[in-house]
């Protein structure tokens, strides 16, 4: 518990160190024109981003413990289709597994390749 509370106040030190820093490197910065549309477009970017990867990692997480779940079952009723049962598990964990991945590259390309962003001058 106490190494739990120590953790945590120097997690929480070291943001606010960073947010001081990164506050020092804007008021440094010139001031100019700012496009608000592209920063909204940038913040719901980044919030659809994680929403993906959220939805997309819970759903395979739920897939996943299911399928290990009734695998260990099978495999408990039925010790002498291990083989069998292991290989179509290893399978489906695979084509589980890719729709994370999916996701990922989802949010990767809503990141940094957002086709939204040509469009704004």
């Amino acid at each position: 518990m106490r190494r739990t509370i120590v953790y945590g106040f120097f997690a929480t030190l070291v943001i606010l160190l960073s947010a001081s820093i990164a506050l020092a490197a804007e008021a440094a910065a010139p001031a100019g024109p700012v496009n608000y549309t592209k920063a909204i477009v940038i913040g719901c970017s980044l919030i659809a981003a994680g929403f993906v990867m959220a939805l997309g990692t819970i759903g395979t997480g739920v897939g996943m413990g299911n399928g290990l779940s009734g695998a260990t079952n099978a495999v408990g009723r039925n010790p002498e289709a291990q083989g069998k049962i292991l290989l179509t598990m290893m399978v489906g964990l695979a084509m589980i597994e890719s729709l994370a991945i999916y996701a990922l590259v989802i949010a990767l390309v809503v990141l940094y390749a957002n086709p939204l962003l040509k469009f704004i001058a």
